[in-house]
């Protein structure tokens, strides 16, 4: 005789959506690296061979490329954006070194709105030889965009009962340790950069000065008219200069 099964009611419990926002500031200086508009045109429509008066022309535009480099802002606070993606993908990277979190949970509790947040800091330019990515690993040197002092405010949303508050601000410190923000950060292994400490709403002297001193008029200056980041770049850079002159002559 056939037995009936008994029907469970199945309990489904409603996701809440809480937000922080905390204020990052940095502990080691940041790189930005935007790729170039130039770059973004060539992957666009396809790029052209050099005729042979290109190929003797200058290789580089330092300060063109440090001003490329930076992620600008229209309006607002700061002349300088930092990208909240940047600081999801730190957030869930770190959550592979986390116990009790894994990467692809924080992945889906974890929110960032917009596409950057006013980031505080007066830029330097900085040329590094660096190693391309192709097979020989073709030595090159690069400018870039530098920020000594940074930092930021973020606004994150996550998902509750998943996620507590106590839970991001923790996630985002680990991610300020171990992963960090920008080019050749702690994340790479070989740099330090970019790494980050987690204030949420006590009075920071540091915070203060970046918001007083450090904003879109001292940003703009600092675009228009660069200091170097240090004697390398100094050395080089009145090289280029000497050169561009040689050869104008």
């Amino acid at each position: 005789m056939a037995v009936k099964k008994a029907e469970t009611e199945i309990s489904i419990t409603a996701l809440r959506q809480g937000t922080a926002t905390l204020r990052i500031i940095g502990v080691t200086p940041m790189f930005q690296n935007r790729m170039a508009n130039k770059a973004k045109q060539s992957l666009l429509v396809g790029s052209k061979k050099k005729t042979t008066a290109e190929k003797a022309l200058i290789k580089h535009h330092p300060i063109e490329e440090f001003r490329s480099s930076a992620e600008i802002l229209p309006a607002g606070p700061t002349a300088l954006g930092l990208r909240v993606v940047a600081v999801k993908g730190a957030m869930c990277t770190a959550a592979l070194e986390t116990p009790g979190m894994t990467k692809t949970s924080a992945q889906r509790l974890l929110f960032m709105p917009g596409d950057f947040a006013a980031l505080y800091g007066t830029p330097q330019l900085r040329m590094d030889v660096v190693r391309s990515a192709d097979m020989n690993k073709t030595p090159d040197v690069r400018s870039r965009c530098y920020i000594p002092r940074w930092g930021a405010e973020i606004t994150i949303k996550y998902i509750i009962p998943q996620l507590s508050m106590q839970s991001v601000v923790n996630l985002l410190c680990n991610a300020g340790v171990l992963i960090g923000v920008g080019d050749f950060r702690q994340e790479k292994g070989k740099g330090s950069f970019g790494s980050f400490r987690v204030i949420c709403d006590e009075q920071d002297d540091e915070w203060d000065d970046l918001v007083k001193n450090h904003g879109r008029k001292s940003q703009a200056a600092a675009l228009a008219n660069p200091e170097y980041a240090d004697t390398d770049t100094i050395d080089l850079m009145e090289f280029y200069d000497s050169e561009v002159k040689r050869r104008a002559a």
